[in-house]
Protein backbone atom coordinates (compact mmCIF):
# COMPACT_ATOMS: atom_id res chain seq x y z
CA UNK A 1 0.00 0.00 0.00
CA UNK A 2 3.16 2.26 0.73
CA UNK A 3 4.32 1.39 -2.80
CA UNK A 4 0.69 2.41 -4.23
CA UNK A 5 0.24 5.74 -2.59
CA UNK A 6 3.96 6.84 -3.34
CA UNK A 7 2.76 6.57 -7.55
CA UNK A 8 0.16 8.79 -6.59
CA UNK A 9 1.72 11.09 -4.94
CA UNK A 10 4.12 11.38 -7.58
CA UNK A 11 1.49 11.12 -10.54
CA UNK A 12 -0.82 14.41 -8.36
CA UNK A 13 2.88 15.90 -8.36
CA UNK A 14 2.97 15.63 -11.95
CA UNK A 15 -0.76 16.95 -12.68
CA UNK A 16 -0.13 20.07 -10.70
CA UNK A 17 3.74 20.40 -12.06
CA UNK A 18 2.19 20.36 -15.70
CA UNK A 19 -1.01 22.53 -14.46
CA UNK A 20 1.27 24.77 -13.32
CA UNK A 21 3.21 25.12 -16.25
CA UNK A 22 0.17 25.36 -18.62
CA UNK A 23 -1.12 28.28 -16.34
CA UNK A 24 2.52 29.86 -16.75
CA UNK A 25 2.17 29.37 -20.54
CA UNK A 26 -1.49 30.40 -20.84
CA UNK A 27 -0.48 33.65 -18.95
CA UNK A 28 3.05 34.12 -21.05
CA UNK A 29 0.44 34.20 -24.31
CA UNK A 30 -2.19 36.45 -23.00
CA UNK A 31 0.15 38.84 -21.43
CA UNK A 32 2.52 38.98 -24.53
CA UNK A 33 3.13 42.27 -26.60
CA UNK A 34 3.13 40.01 -29.60
CA UNK A 35 0.38 38.34 -31.03
CA UNK A 36 0.56 34.73 -30.99
CA UNK A 37 -2.11 32.34 -33.02
CA UNK A 38 -2.65 28.48 -33.79
CA UNK A 39 -3.70 27.68 -37.36
CA UNK A 40 -5.01 24.57 -39.10
CA UNK A 41 -3.21 23.64 -42.25
CA UNK A 42 -5.65 25.54 -44.18
CA UNK A 43 -5.18 28.44 -42.79
CA UNK A 44 -8.09 28.55 -40.11
CA UNK A 45 -7.29 30.59 -37.25
CA UNK A 46 -8.19 28.49 -34.29
CA UNK A 47 -6.35 30.29 -31.64
CA UNK A 48 -5.29 34.55 -31.37
CA UNK A 49 -4.16 35.96 -28.30
CA UNK A 50 -5.62 38.94 -27.07
CA UNK A 51 -2.92 40.77 -27.62
CA UNK A 52 -4.45 40.95 -31.27
CA UNK A 53 -6.80 43.56 -30.08
CA UNK A 54 -4.43 46.14 -29.58
CA UNK A 55 -2.74 45.67 -32.55
CA UNK A 56 -5.44 44.82 -35.47
CA UNK A 57 -8.42 45.99 -33.52
CA UNK A 58 -9.89 42.57 -33.29
CA UNK A 59 -11.08 40.66 -30.34
CA UNK A 60 -9.61 36.64 -30.65
CA UNK A 61 -13.24 35.35 -31.11
CA UNK A 62 -14.28 37.75 -34.17
CA UNK A 63 -11.45 35.53 -36.26
CA UNK A 64 -11.63 32.12 -35.00
CA UNK A 65 -12.79 30.26 -37.14
CA UNK A 66 -11.70 32.51 -40.31
CA UNK A 67 -9.15 32.04 -42.42
CA UNK A 68 -6.01 34.05 -42.17
CA UNK A 69 -5.22 34.64 -45.73
CA UNK A 70 -8.56 36.44 -46.23
CA UNK A 71 -6.96 39.20 -44.27
CA UNK A 72 -3.85 39.41 -46.11
CA UNK A 73 -2.56 42.35 -48.46
CA UNK A 74 -3.00 40.61 -52.25
CA UNK A 75 0.51 41.49 -53.00
CA UNK A 76 1.46 39.50 -49.94
CA UNK A 77 -0.73 36.67 -50.31
CA UNK A 78 2.03 34.22 -52.37
CA UNK A 79 4.74 34.57 -50.84
CA UNK A 80 2.53 33.99 -47.34
CA UNK A 81 1.00 31.12 -49.03
CA UNK A 82 4.70 29.56 -49.99
CA UNK A 83 5.94 30.07 -46.31
CA UNK A 84 3.22 28.21 -44.97
CA UNK A 85 2.96 25.22 -47.27
CA UNK A 86 6.56 24.87 -46.59
CA UNK A 87 5.74 24.75 -42.96
CA UNK A 88 3.47 21.93 -43.41
CA UNK A 89 5.19 19.93 -45.33
CA UNK A 90 8.25 19.67 -43.10
CA UNK A 91 7.21 19.37 -39.35
CA UNK A 92 9.44 21.19 -36.75
CA UNK A 93 9.97 23.77 -39.09
CA UNK A 94 10.56 27.45 -38.58
CA UNK A 95 10.13 30.15 -41.28
CA UNK A 96 9.90 34.17 -40.97
CA UNK A 97 8.09 36.04 -43.48
CA UNK A 98 6.48 40.00 -43.59
CA UNK A 99 3.29 40.80 -44.91
CA UNK A 100 0.32 43.65 -44.29
CA UNK A 101 -2.88 42.14 -42.40
CA UNK A 102 -5.94 44.09 -42.87
CA UNK A 103 -6.53 45.99 -39.52
CA UNK A 104 -10.33 46.27 -38.73
CA UNK A 105 -10.75 49.88 -39.29
CA UNK A 106 -9.24 49.14 -43.38
CA UNK A 107 -5.99 50.07 -43.19
CA UNK A 108 -2.85 47.86 -43.54
CA UNK A 109 -0.51 46.82 -40.70
CA UNK A 110 3.43 45.26 -41.56
CA UNK A 111 3.17 42.25 -39.58
CA UNK A 112 6.89 40.47 -38.89
CA UNK A 113 5.53 36.99 -38.29
CA UNK A 114 7.58 33.46 -37.18
CA UNK A 115 5.87 30.33 -37.77
CA UNK A 116 6.68 26.65 -36.38
CA UNK A 117 4.95 23.78 -37.78
CA UNK A 118 4.07 21.74 -34.12
CA UNK A 119 1.03 20.08 -35.70
CA UNK A 120 1.96 16.81 -34.66
CA UNK A 121 2.71 17.87 -31.50
CA UNK A 122 -0.43 16.27 -29.28
CA UNK A 123 -0.49 19.65 -27.32
CA UNK A 124 -0.58 21.73 -30.43
CA UNK A 125 -2.13 19.96 -33.52
CA UNK A 126 -1.25 23.23 -35.63
CA UNK A 127 0.52 25.64 -36.48
CA UNK A 128 2.07 28.61 -34.42
CA UNK A 129 2.71 31.82 -36.06
CA UNK A 130 4.14 34.56 -33.47
CA UNK A 131 3.52 37.88 -35.29
CA UNK A 132 5.32 42.03 -34.36
CA UNK A 133 3.98 44.43 -35.71
CA UNK A 134 6.70 46.48 -37.55
CA UNK A 135 4.43 49.14 -39.40
CA UNK A 136 6.53 52.25 -37.92
CA UNK A 137 9.52 50.51 -38.67
CA UNK A 138 8.33 50.11 -42.55
CA UNK A 139 7.32 53.57 -42.31
CA UNK A 140 10.67 54.89 -41.75
CA UNK A 141 12.19 52.38 -44.06
CA UNK A 142 10.06 53.47 -47.38
CA UNK A 143 10.46 57.24 -46.23
CA UNK A 144 14.37 56.87 -45.54
CA UNK A 145 14.22 55.24 -49.29
CA UNK A 146 12.26 57.75 -50.87
CA UNK A 147 14.53 60.62 -49.32
CA UNK A 148 16.93 58.57 -50.70
CA UNK A 149 15.61 58.57 -54.34
CA UNK A 150 13.82 61.84 -54.51
CA UNK A 151 14.74 65.81 -54.33
CA UNK A 152 14.44 67.65 -50.96
CA UNK A 153 13.23 70.75 -52.20
CA UNK A 154 11.20 69.81 -55.39
CA UNK A 155 10.16 66.28 -54.49
CA UNK A 156 10.83 65.06 -58.32
CA UNK A 157 13.05 61.54 -58.49
CA UNK A 158 16.43 62.39 -57.87
CA UNK A 159 19.58 61.60 -60.06
CA UNK A 160 19.96 57.51 -57.80
CA UNK A 161 16.26 57.74 -59.20
CA UNK A 162 16.74 58.52 -62.78
CA UNK A 163 19.85 56.29 -63.32
CA UNK A 164 18.21 53.43 -62.07
CA UNK A 165 15.31 53.96 -64.32
CA UNK A 166 17.56 54.79 -67.10
CA UNK A 167 19.28 51.51 -66.66
CA UNK A 168 16.38 49.48 -66.70
CA UNK A 169 15.83 51.49 -70.38
CA UNK A 170 18.73 50.62 -71.45
CA UNK A 171 18.49 46.49 -70.73
CA UNK A 172 14.87 47.19 -72.22
CA UNK A 173 15.35 48.66 -75.38
CA UNK A 174 18.13 46.20 -75.98
CA UNK A 175 15.84 43.11 -76.00
CA UNK A 176 12.93 44.95 -77.62
CA UNK A 177 14.56 47.00 -80.46
CA UNK A 178 11.19 49.14 -81.15
CA UNK A 179 11.07 50.50 -77.64
CA UNK A 180 12.24 54.14 -78.09
CA UNK A 181 12.84 56.44 -75.57
CA UNK A 182 14.60 59.59 -75.43
CA UNK A 183 16.19 61.96 -72.47
CA UNK A 184 15.99 65.65 -72.33
CA UNK A 185 18.91 67.03 -70.39
CA UNK A 186 17.01 71.04 -69.44
CA UNK A 187 19.43 73.84 -68.16
CA UNK A 188 17.53 77.28 -67.26
CA UNK A 189 18.93 80.28 -68.59
CA UNK A 190 19.80 83.46 -66.32
CA UNK A 191 18.67 81.38 -62.96
CA UNK A 192 22.11 82.58 -61.51
CA UNK A 193 20.97 86.47 -62.09
CA UNK A 194 17.36 85.58 -60.63
CA UNK A 195 19.17 83.67 -57.60
CA UNK A 196 21.68 86.44 -57.11
CA UNK A 197 19.22 89.28 -57.43
CA UNK A 198 16.47 87.78 -55.45
CA UNK A 199 17.75 85.56 -53.02
CA UNK A 200 18.19 81.99 -52.46
CA UNK A 201 14.30 81.66 -51.07
CA UNK A 202 13.14 83.01 -54.21
CA UNK A 203 15.22 80.78 -56.67
CA UNK A 204 13.90 78.16 -54.78
CA UNK A 205 10.61 78.93 -55.30
CA UNK A 206 11.39 79.12 -59.29
CA UNK A 207 12.65 75.57 -59.48
CA UNK A 208 9.28 74.26 -57.18
CA UNK A 209 7.23 76.16 -59.68
CA UNK A 210 9.36 74.31 -62.80
CA UNK A 211 8.93 71.31 -61.31
CA UNK A 212 5.67 71.76 -61.41
CA UNK A 213 5.22 72.78 -64.87
CA UNK A 214 7.33 70.33 -65.93
CA UNK A 215 5.42 67.90 -64.58
CA UNK A 216 2.48 68.88 -66.08
CA UNK A 217 4.13 68.44 -69.79
CA UNK A 218 4.28 65.03 -69.32
CA UNK A 219 2.39 61.56 -69.36
CA UNK A 220 2.18 59.72 -66.43
CA UNK A 221 5.01 56.86 -68.05
CA UNK A 222 7.52 59.67 -68.54
CA UNK A 223 10.30 60.89 -65.69
CA UNK A 224 11.36 64.11 -64.32
CA UNK A 225 13.86 64.21 -62.13
CA UNK A 226 16.35 67.07 -60.73
CA UNK A 227 19.81 66.43 -61.00
CA UNK A 228 20.69 69.58 -58.41
CA UNK A 229 21.07 73.04 -59.24
CA UNK A 230 18.91 74.34 -61.76
CA UNK A 231 19.78 71.47 -64.16
CA UNK A 232 16.49 68.49 -64.88
CA UNK A 233 16.40 65.56 -66.96
CA UNK A 234 13.54 63.76 -68.28
CA UNK A 235 12.98 59.79 -69.44
CA UNK A 236 10.30 59.93 -72.36
CA UNK A 237 9.69 56.31 -72.77
CA UNK A 238 7.61 54.48 -75.98
CA UNK A 239 8.19 57.12 -78.57
CA UNK A 240 7.24 56.43 -82.29
CA UNK A 241 10.10 58.84 -83.84
CA UNK A 242 11.64 61.92 -83.07
CA UNK A 243 8.84 64.48 -83.77
CA UNK A 244 6.64 62.90 -80.29
CA UNK A 245 10.36 64.18 -78.97
CA UNK A 246 10.07 67.53 -80.60
CA UNK A 247 6.55 67.96 -79.35
CA UNK A 248 7.08 67.28 -75.88
CA UNK A 249 9.95 70.07 -75.48
CA UNK A 250 8.13 72.38 -77.63
CA UNK A 251 5.05 72.44 -75.06
CA UNK A 252 8.00 72.23 -72.25
CA UNK A 253 9.51 75.44 -73.95
CA UNK A 254 5.74 77.24 -74.14
CA UNK A 255 5.14 76.43 -70.55
CA UNK A 256 8.20 77.22 -69.17
CA UNK A 257 8.01 80.78 -71.01
CA UNK A 258 5.09 81.80 -68.99
CA UNK A 259 5.67 84.57 -66.60
CA UNK A 260 6.28 83.70 -62.92
CA UNK A 261 5.14 85.75 -59.89
CA UNK A 262 8.36 85.91 -57.62
CA UNK A 263 8.82 88.46 -54.99
CA UNK A 264 6.10 90.42 -55.95
CA UNK A 265 7.37 91.05 -59.65
CA UNK A 266 6.73 88.92 -62.61
CA UNK A 267 9.62 86.82 -63.58
CA UNK A 268 10.51 85.33 -67.18
CA UNK A 269 12.57 82.41 -67.78
CA UNK A 270 13.66 80.42 -70.76
CA UNK A 271 15.46 76.77 -70.66
CA UNK A 272 18.05 75.07 -72.74
CA UNK A 273 17.43 71.80 -73.84
CA UNK A 274 19.54 68.99 -75.14
CA UNK A 275 17.98 65.96 -76.53
CA UNK A 276 18.99 61.95 -76.92
CA UNK A 277 17.36 59.81 -78.98
CA UNK A 278 17.80 55.80 -77.89
CA UNK A 279 18.25 54.49 -81.58
CA UNK A 280 21.88 54.95 -80.91
CA UNK A 281 23.69 51.90 -79.77
CA UNK A 282 24.51 52.54 -76.49
CA UNK A 283 26.10 50.29 -74.09
CA UNK A 284 25.72 52.46 -70.92
CA UNK A 285 23.71 54.66 -69.46
CA UNK A 286 25.73 57.46 -68.76
CA UNK A 287 26.43 57.75 -72.46
CA UNK A 288 22.87 58.95 -72.66
CA UNK A 289 23.26 61.25 -70.13
CA UNK A 290 26.39 62.43 -71.68
CA UNK A 291 25.56 62.99 -74.82
CA UNK A 292 22.07 64.79 -73.94
CA UNK A 293 24.17 67.60 -71.56
CA UNK A 294 26.33 67.71 -74.76
CA UNK A 295 23.95 68.78 -76.68
CA UNK A 296 22.54 71.03 -73.92
CA UNK A 297 25.39 72.89 -73.84
CA UNK A 298 25.04 73.59 -77.80
CA UNK A 299 22.00 74.84 -77.01
CA UNK A 300 23.31 77.30 -74.65
CA UNK A 301 26.43 78.40 -76.80
CA UNK A 302 24.06 78.92 -80.02
CA UNK A 303 21.93 81.50 -78.28
CA UNK A 304 19.58 79.68 -75.47
CA UNK A 305 16.29 79.13 -75.12
CA UNK A 306 16.42 76.92 -77.95
CA UNK A 307 16.79 72.66 -78.10
CA UNK A 308 19.65 70.34 -79.93
CA UNK A 309 19.36 67.25 -80.83
CA UNK A 310 22.83 65.16 -80.07
CA UNK A 311 25.01 64.21 -83.24
CA UNK A 312 28.35 62.74 -82.95
CA UNK A 313 29.59 65.44 -84.32
CA UNK A 314 28.87 66.93 -80.89
CA UNK A 315 31.32 64.49 -78.97
CA UNK A 316 33.86 64.58 -81.38
CA UNK A 317 34.11 68.74 -81.01
CA UNK A 318 33.63 68.50 -77.31
CA UNK A 319 36.40 65.88 -76.70
CA UNK A 320 38.53 68.72 -78.80
CA UNK A 321 37.48 71.00 -76.45
CA UNK A 322 38.67 69.40 -73.72
CA UNK A 323 41.90 68.26 -74.85
CA UNK A 324 42.17 72.13 -75.80
CA UNK A 325 41.48 72.94 -72.42
CA UNK A 326 43.99 70.36 -71.00
CA UNK A 327 46.67 71.94 -73.79
CA UNK A 328 46.15 75.65 -72.55
CA UNK A 329 46.84 74.36 -68.81
CA UNK A 330 50.15 73.06 -70.31
CA UNK A 331 50.69 76.29 -72.07
CA UNK A 332 50.61 77.88 -68.86
CA UNK A 333 52.82 75.72 -66.83
CA UNK A 334 55.41 75.56 -69.62
CA UNK A 335 55.28 79.42 -70.74
CA UNK A 336 53.84 78.80 -74.11
CA UNK A 337 52.05 82.21 -75.25
CA UNK A 338 53.70 85.34 -76.47
CA UNK A 339 52.81 88.47 -76.70
CA UNK A 340 52.96 90.13 -80.27
CA UNK A 341 52.59 93.85 -80.80
CA UNK A 342 50.41 95.86 -83.76
CA UNK A 343 51.13 99.43 -84.30
CA UNK A 344 48.77 101.69 -83.80
CA UNK A 345 49.17 104.82 -85.97
CA UNK A 346 48.54 108.55 -85.68
CA UNK A 347 46.56 109.27 -88.92
CA UNK A 348 47.60 113.18 -88.30
CA UNK A 349 51.16 112.49 -87.86
CA UNK A 350 51.80 109.38 -89.54
CA UNK A 351 54.24 107.74 -86.42
CA UNK A 352 53.64 105.23 -84.50
CA UNK A 353 51.49 106.55 -81.04
CA UNK A 354 51.39 103.08 -79.70
CA UNK A 355 50.68 99.33 -79.52
CA UNK A 356 48.17 96.46 -78.88
CA UNK A 357 48.91 93.50 -77.06
CA UNK A 358 47.84 90.16 -78.86
CA UNK A 359 48.51 86.86 -77.38
CA UNK A 360 49.61 84.30 -79.71
CA UNK A 361 50.35 80.69 -78.63
CA UNK A 362 53.10 78.69 -79.57
CA UNK A 363 51.62 74.94 -79.51
CA UNK A 364 53.88 72.11 -79.84
CA UNK A 365 52.04 70.48 -82.17
CA UNK A 366 50.15 72.92 -84.28
CA UNK A 367 51.93 75.98 -84.57
CA UNK A 368 51.17 79.43 -83.84
CA UNK A 369 47.50 79.90 -83.08
CA UNK A 370 45.29 83.00 -83.25
CA UNK A 371 43.19 83.62 -79.81
CA UNK A 372 40.34 82.84 -81.87
CA UNK A 373 40.91 79.58 -82.11
CA UNK A 374 41.49 79.68 -78.16
CA UNK A 375 40.29 82.41 -76.60
CA UNK A 376 36.39 80.51 -76.05
CA UNK A 377 37.78 77.67 -74.63
CA UNK A 378 40.12 79.91 -72.28
CA UNK A 379 37.21 81.76 -70.96
CA UNK A 380 34.68 78.85 -70.78
CA UNK A 381 37.39 77.26 -68.19
CA UNK A 382 38.45 80.00 -66.16
CA UNK A 383 42.07 79.92 -67.72
CA UNK A 384 41.51 83.47 -69.57
CA UNK A 385 42.58 84.54 -65.96
CA UNK A 386 46.42 83.55 -65.64
CA UNK A 387 46.70 84.27 -69.37
CA UNK A 388 45.52 87.79 -69.63
CA UNK A 389 47.36 88.81 -66.06
CA UNK A 390 50.91 87.61 -67.90
CA UNK A 391 50.07 89.16 -71.10
CA UNK A 392 49.41 92.21 -68.92
CA UNK A 393 52.50 92.09 -67.11
CA UNK A 394 54.53 91.46 -70.11
CA UNK A 395 52.92 93.88 -72.33
CA UNK A 396 53.60 96.85 -69.57
CA UNK A 397 57.07 95.85 -69.20
CA UNK A 398 57.61 96.25 -72.80
CA UNK A 399 55.74 99.29 -72.97
CA UNK A 400 57.96 100.51 -70.27
CA UNK A 401 61.56 99.31 -71.67
CA UNK A 402 61.31 101.04 -75.20
CA UNK A 403 59.88 104.26 -73.17
CA UNK A 404 63.22 104.41 -71.99
CA UNK A 405 64.80 103.42 -75.31
CA UNK A 406 62.78 106.01 -77.47
CA UNK A 407 62.14 109.30 -75.48
CA UNK A 408 58.93 111.52 -77.28
CA UNK A 409 60.03 113.96 -79.49
CA UNK A 410 63.10 111.67 -80.78
CA UNK A 411 63.86 110.55 -84.22
CA UNK A 412 61.52 107.17 -83.57
CA UNK A 413 58.44 108.93 -81.64
CA UNK A 414 55.93 111.67 -81.87
CA UNK A 415 55.57 113.96 -78.92
CA UNK A 416 53.92 111.33 -76.51
CA UNK A 417 55.26 108.22 -75.03
CA UNK A 418 54.41 105.60 -75.92
CA UNK A 419 51.13 103.52 -75.42
CA UNK A 420 50.26 100.24 -74.66
CA UNK A 421 46.75 99.07 -75.38
CA UNK A 422 45.84 95.84 -73.64
CA UNK A 423 42.63 93.55 -74.04
CA UNK A 424 40.40 92.98 -70.72
CA UNK A 425 37.75 89.90 -70.76
CA UNK A 426 34.41 89.97 -69.51
CA UNK A 427 35.12 87.63 -66.66
CA UNK A 428 37.87 89.76 -65.52
CA UNK A 429 36.02 93.01 -66.05
CA UNK A 430 33.76 92.19 -63.19
CA UNK A 431 35.86 90.91 -60.75
CA UNK A 432 37.02 93.78 -57.88
CA UNK A 433 40.53 92.21 -57.41
CA UNK A 434 41.50 93.66 -61.00
CA UNK A 435 41.88 96.90 -59.45
CA UNK A 436 44.54 95.47 -57.55
CA UNK A 437 46.21 93.51 -59.94
CA UNK A 438 46.86 96.65 -62.09
CA UNK A 439 47.98 98.08 -59.38
CA UNK A 440 50.55 95.85 -58.82
CA UNK A 441 51.36 95.53 -62.49
CA UNK A 442 51.94 99.01 -62.89
CA UNK A 443 53.93 99.15 -59.57
CA UNK A 444 56.82 96.00 -60.78
CA UNK A 445 57.11 96.68 -64.27
CA UNK A 446 57.30 101.06 -63.42
CA UNK A 447 54.87 101.75 -66.27
CA UNK A 448 52.68 105.44 -66.10
CA UNK A 449 49.25 104.78 -65.72
CA UNK A 450 48.69 107.63 -68.53
CA UNK A 451 50.34 104.55 -70.99
CA UNK A 452 47.94 101.89 -70.48
CA UNK A 453 44.95 101.54 -72.35
CA UNK A 454 42.53 99.28 -71.72
CA UNK A 455 40.16 97.97 -74.05
CA UNK A 456 36.84 96.27 -73.07
CA UNK A 457 34.27 95.37 -75.58
CA UNK A 458 30.88 97.04 -75.41
CA UNK A 459 28.96 93.04 -74.36
CA UNK A 460 31.29 93.19 -71.18
CA UNK A 461 30.23 97.42 -70.46
CA UNK A 462 26.72 96.26 -70.89
CA UNK A 463 25.92 93.16 -69.52
CA UNK A 464 27.67 94.48 -66.25
CA UNK A 465 25.13 97.05 -65.89
CA UNK A 466 25.67 99.70 -63.13
CA UNK A 467 28.27 98.18 -61.62
CA UNK A 468 30.53 99.09 -64.98
CA UNK A 469 29.93 102.21 -64.37
CA UNK A 470 31.72 102.20 -61.01
CA UNK A 471 34.09 99.48 -62.41
CA UNK A 472 35.22 102.00 -65.29
CA UNK A 473 35.56 104.97 -63.20
CA UNK A 474 37.38 103.51 -60.81
CA UNK A 475 39.86 102.37 -63.60
CA UNK A 476 40.11 105.96 -64.60
CA UNK A 477 40.74 107.01 -60.94
CA UNK A 478 43.55 105.16 -61.32
CA UNK A 479 45.14 107.22 -64.36
CA UNK A 480 44.44 103.86 -66.81
CA UNK A 481 42.95 105.08 -70.33
CA UNK A 482 39.55 102.92 -71.01
CA UNK A 483 38.46 102.22 -75.00
CA UNK A 484 35.40 100.62 -76.25
CA UNK A 485 36.65 97.56 -78.19
CA UNK A 486 35.14 96.55 -81.64
CA UNK A 487 33.18 99.51 -81.38
CA UNK A 488 29.61 99.17 -83.62
CA UNK A 489 29.01 95.81 -83.45
CA UNK A 490 27.37 95.04 -79.83
CA UNK A 491 24.50 96.70 -77.99
CA UNK A 492 25.66 99.66 -76.90
CA UNK A 493 23.07 102.09 -75.24
CA UNK A 494 23.64 104.91 -77.00
CA UNK A 495 21.46 107.20 -74.49
CA UNK A 496 23.63 105.55 -71.52
CA UNK A 497 27.26 105.89 -73.34
CA UNK A 498 27.89 109.24 -72.42
CA UNK A 499 27.75 108.57 -68.57
CA UNK A 500 30.77 105.77 -69.31
CA UNK A 501 34.00 107.45 -68.71
CA UNK A 502 35.95 106.19 -71.59
CA UNK A 503 38.93 108.00 -73.72
CA UNK A 504 38.55 106.09 -77.12
CA UNK A 505 36.43 104.03 -79.20
CA UNK A 506 37.66 101.17 -81.93
CA UNK A 507 35.74 100.84 -85.55
CA UNK A 508 35.79 97.34 -85.30
CA UNK A 509 37.22 96.31 -88.67
CA UNK A 510 34.61 94.56 -90.21
CA UNK A 511 33.51 98.23 -91.52
CA UNK A 512 36.90 99.18 -92.64
CA UNK A 513 38.48 95.65 -94.21
CA UNK A 514 38.03 94.51 -97.44
CA UNK A 515 36.14 96.79 -99.29
CA UNK A 516 34.41 98.17 -96.32
CA UNK A 517 34.72 101.59 -96.14
CA UNK A 518 33.96 101.49 -100.13
CA UNK A 519 30.69 99.60 -99.62
CA UNK A 520 28.19 101.28 -97.88
CA UNK A 521 29.83 101.46 -94.30
CA UNK A 522 30.97 104.91 -94.86
CA UNK A 523 28.56 106.61 -93.35
CA UNK A 524 28.53 104.16 -90.37
CA UNK A 525 32.76 105.14 -89.87
CA UNK A 526 31.50 108.84 -89.72
CA UNK A 527 29.32 108.71 -87.65
CA UNK A 528 31.54 107.13 -84.82
CA UNK A 529 33.97 109.38 -85.90
CA UNK A 530 31.77 112.27 -85.44
CA UNK A 531 29.88 110.56 -81.79
CA UNK A 532 33.32 110.36 -80.76
CA UNK A 533 33.94 114.24 -81.29
CA UNK A 534 30.85 114.91 -79.49
CA UNK A 535 31.97 112.46 -76.62
CA UNK A 536 35.31 113.59 -76.37
CA UNK A 537 36.61 110.81 -77.02
CA UNK A 538 39.70 109.46 -79.83
CA UNK A 539 38.23 106.97 -82.37
CA UNK A 540 40.41 104.29 -83.81
CA UNK A 541 40.15 102.27 -87.08
CA UNK A 542 40.63 98.80 -87.40
CA UNK A 543 41.36 96.86 -90.60
CA UNK A 544 43.48 99.22 -92.05
CA UNK A 545 44.27 96.81 -95.52
CA UNK A 546 44.52 99.90 -98.39
CA UNK A 547 45.82 103.38 -98.84
CA UNK A 548 42.36 104.11 -100.18
CA UNK A 549 40.92 103.58 -96.51
CA UNK A 550 43.76 105.53 -94.56
CA UNK A 551 42.50 108.63 -96.91
CA UNK A 552 39.10 108.11 -96.46
CA UNK A 553 39.93 107.84 -92.82
CA UNK A 554 42.07 110.99 -92.91
CA UNK A 555 39.19 112.77 -94.43
CA UNK A 556 37.36 112.14 -91.91
CA UNK A 557 39.40 113.23 -89.27
CA UNK A 558 40.08 109.93 -87.55
CA UNK A 559 42.56 109.88 -85.10
CA UNK A 560 43.92 106.83 -84.99
CA UNK A 561 44.54 103.67 -87.90
CA UNK A 562 45.60 99.96 -86.78
CA UNK A 563 45.85 97.38 -89.45
CA UNK A 564 47.91 95.57 -92.07
CA UNK A 565 48.58 98.16 -94.18
CA UNK A 566 50.64 99.38 -91.35
CA UNK A 567 51.95 96.53 -89.89
CA UNK A 568 51.06 92.69 -89.16
CA UNK A 569 51.42 91.78 -85.74
CA UNK A 570 55.52 91.45 -84.59
CA UNK A 571 57.09 89.78 -82.27
CA UNK A 572 58.67 92.34 -79.67
CA UNK A 573 61.94 92.38 -81.30
CA UNK A 574 60.37 92.90 -84.57
CA UNK A 575 58.38 96.25 -83.48
CA UNK A 576 61.83 97.43 -82.07
CA UNK A 577 62.96 97.44 -85.15
CA UNK A 578 59.79 99.17 -86.50
CA UNK A 579 60.55 101.95 -84.03
CA UNK A 580 63.83 102.11 -84.95
CA UNK A 581 62.94 102.29 -88.82
CA UNK A 582 60.65 105.28 -88.33
CA UNK A 583 58.24 105.02 -90.62
CA UNK A 584 55.57 107.35 -91.93
CA UNK A 585 52.58 106.67 -93.40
Amino acid sequence: MAGFGGDITERQKAEVALGESEAKFRSLIQNSSDIIGIFEPDGTIRYESPSIESILGYKPEELIGKNAFEFIHADDILKTSSSFNYLIQNFGATVRVESRFRHKDGSWRFLESTGTNLITDPLVKGIVINSRDITERKIAEDQLLYDALHDVLTGLPNRVFFMNRLRHMVKHSKRHSDHLFAILFLDLDRFKLINDSLGHTSGDQLLLVIAQRLTECLRPTDIAARFGGDEFIILLEGIQDISDTVRVVERIQEKLALPIALSGQEIFTTVSIGITLSATDYEQPEDLLRNADIAMYRAKVRGKARYEIFDTDMHTQIVERLQLENDLRRAIEHHEFHVYYQPIISLQTGRIAGFEALVRWQHPQQGILLPEEFMSAAQESGLIIPIDEWVLHKACRQTQQWQERFSPGSDHLGEQPLTINVNICSSRFSQQKLLGHINQVLHSTGLDAQSLKLEITEGAIMENGDNATVMLKQLRNLGIKLVIDDFGTGYSSLGRLHHFPINGLKIDQSFISGRGVASGNLDIVETIVTLGKKLGVDVTAEGVETKQQLQKLRELKCEYGQGYFFSKPLESKAAEALIMANPQW
